[in-house]
């Protein structure tokens, strides 16, 4: 049986009609950039999440970038960003001249640590950057009272996160100074290509990104601020037009996949439904949360990734490569310890559980189309080969 990590082509399938339609009414249009689609995906995204502005950007790097960019972030600056996560969360920061801040991530979330935040803070910090890993929220409110009481901005990283439900249905990326979102075609909002999103409830810090994603001009030509070419294009606004109104269920789906996870792996004796810190590594494989508790609070999963932990990380991916089972590791070189960030000269025993994550952590499939006989399989080869250890 093959089973790819992620299935697009089942995902098109479904709404290939109004997909192909969306497209070529731009096509007809012949308006390209920005215009009527952009502006009717930032008013139903600014609906979906419940924040007053939303601003289509050319990427969530660009997302997170053009953030930094709008609070001032100045050469030497620092900014807090969890050493565990994409590239991109620290390598906006260093395109800006400021200084990356690496702090250790939570073991039952992989979210940044607001404990080790505090550590880390000096006179020279001007923000904080958590990121919404994998599709789970990150400790808002330890981090916000963290930023208030250091007058930090806060810019949520939620690139694999978009509709992540935090506390009294508010959505992860509208609690901070600025939320970042991707839509990469993998993710659980994805376009045909790249493109991404800034929101926020400031209506300056709206109207300076609105201004700075066509260059800081304001009116065209005239520029009082610089910006840079940060513009989601028509086709990707009218793609997304077309997912979102599905969004909801996809996410749903992944959560019923992640579900059928847990209960054919505790079934195999393999997992015990309780939560990565409650079990023992050896002979077993420690499963994501689907919900957990903050503080009281009920926060949901979205698994734009499913990962679990395990032994042998390496050498079980290459068995299920060898099996048909598509996978991959989110993130095996943390920032501490990337070449590019060496002049940094962290010190590589303070984030043993980022370490620890880059060692043992393993990806497998959970797009909304996976059948129940395809997890069924992934199961059966996991334990195949702990087993067989």
């Amino acid at each position: 049986m093959k089973v790819p990590l992620l299935d697009l082509k089942a995902q098109y399938a479904t709404i290939k009609p109004e997909i192909d339609a969306a497209v070529m009414s731009v096509m007809e249009s012949q308006y390209f950039i920005l215009g009527p689609e952009v502006e009717k995906l930032e008013k139903s995204l600014a609906e979906y999440l419940g924040v007053k502005h939303a601003c289509g950007v050319s990427s969530g790097t660009d997302a997170l970038l053009i953030a930094l960019m709008a609070i001032d972030i100045q050469p030497g600056d620092e900014v807090i960003v969890p050493t565990f996560s994409f590239f991109a969360t620290a390598g906006v920061v260093a395109r800006l001249n400021a200084v990356p801040v690496f702090v250790d991530v939570d073991p039952v979330t992989f979210n940044i640590d607001p404990a080790d935040i505090e550590k880390k803070i000096t006179s020279r910090t001007k923000a904080i950057v958590p990121v919404h890993l994998y599709g789970q929220s990150a400790a808002m409110d330890e981090i916000m009272a963290i930023a208030q009481k250091h007058s930090l901005a806060v810019i949520e990283d939620g690139a694999q996160a978009i509709g992540v439900q935090y506390k009294d249905g508010r959505k992860v990326g509208t609690i901070g100074t600025i939320g970042c979102y991707s839509f990469f075609p993998s993710k659980n909002l994805g376009c045909f290509g790249d493109g991404g999103l800034v929101v926020t409830n400031d209506d300056v810090l709206a109207e300076r990104l609105h201004i700075m994603r066509v260059h800081g001009g304001k009116p065209k030509y005239y520029h009082k601020i610089i910006g840079g070419n940060f513009r989601i294009d028509a086709l990707q606004a009218a793609v997304l037009n077309v997912k979102l109104p599905h969004l909801d269920g996809w996410s749903a789906k992944r959560r019923e996949n992640a579900a059928l996870y847990t209960k054919l792996f505790c079934e195999k004796g393999l997992a015990e439904d309780t939560g990565r810190c409650a079990f023992d590594l050896n002979n077993a494989v420690l499963l994501p949360k689907a919900v957990y508790q903050d503080s009281g609070v009920t926060n949901y999963h979205i698994f734009n990734q499913y990962v679990i932990r395990v032994q042998q990380r390496d050498e079980l991916r290459k068995f299920l490569s060898d099996s048909g089972i598509g996978n991959e590791i989110y993130y095996p070189v943390p920032f501490h310890r990337q070449e590019c960030f060496a002049y940094l000269h962290s010190v590589d025993a303070e984030f043993p559980i980022s370490n620890a994550a880059a060692a043992d952590t393993i990806a497998v499939p959970i797009y909304p189309e996976l059948t129940p006989e395809q997890i069924g399989y992934v199961v059966n080869t996991i334990a195949q080969f702990i087993n067989k250890k």
